[in-house]
């Protein structure tokens, strides 16, 4: 019952609630990027619920700066300083709220991935997309992008399979914890997360 309908309830109500009072952060963010650099948001296609693609939207913390031959930059040079610092902050997943209000996105489930990765899941790795992406779930309060990608699917199929209210309860207390201490939000060697290459 809580999957099926108080989950979409609270996801509405929480995230209209979230928007209402975050507005006047909002703005200013959005401000903040579009003087420092010309651009607020940043928009990518990525597989939702069963694999529907969807349009996730987030503050734009990266520059489009590219190399001679016309490809982008490495995340590390392209992060910039104002974008360091929403990201830092968590204050780019704040427009994920749209995606919520709009039932692309839920607040609690897998975070939605790179389109390009879906060919190399492996079969239990694809049931991370029997529930809607969250803004936050089980494996970013255990890590985010300090861990392994295979320990972060790990995370994600256990989510699906453990889902409940007070389950999602923790992951909000453990979020909300994390993101004041700011947590795992590079990996060892990047800053954001390595790309997946597959299970091979």
């Amino acid at each position: 019952m809580y999957s099926l309908f108080f989950k979409r309830l609270i996801d509405v109500t929480a995230a209209a609630l979230v928007l209402i009072i975050f507005l006047p952060l909002f703005i200013g963010v959005y401000l903040l990027l579009i003087l420092s650099q010309n651009s607020a948001f940043f928009t990518q296609d990525r597989p939702g619920k069963n694999g529907k693609i969807f349009k996730l939207i987030k503050f734009k913390t990266m520059s489009d700066k590219r190399d001679a031959q016309g490809n982008l930059l490495p995340d590390a040079e392209r992060l910039t300083k104002v974008g360091k610092w929403v990201r830092s902050t968590s204050l780019d997943e704040l427009p994920q709220l749209i995606n919520v209000l709009k039932g692309d996105m839920s607040l609690i489930g897998p975070r939605p991935l790179l389109i390009k990765y879906l060919p190399l899941y492996s079969e239990t790795q694809k049931r991370r997309h029997e529930v809607k992406p969250g803004i936050t779930g089980w494996a970013q309060v255990n890590g985010r992008n300090a861990i392994s990608w295979n320990k972060k699917f790990e995370y994600d199929v256990w989510y699906v399979d453990h889902l409940s209210f007070l389950l999602d309860c923790k992951i909000v207390w453990r979020t909300i914890k994390k993101v004041i201490i700011r947590e795992g939000i590079s990996s060892d060697t990047s800053v954001t997360m390595e790309p997946f290459k597959g299970n091979n």
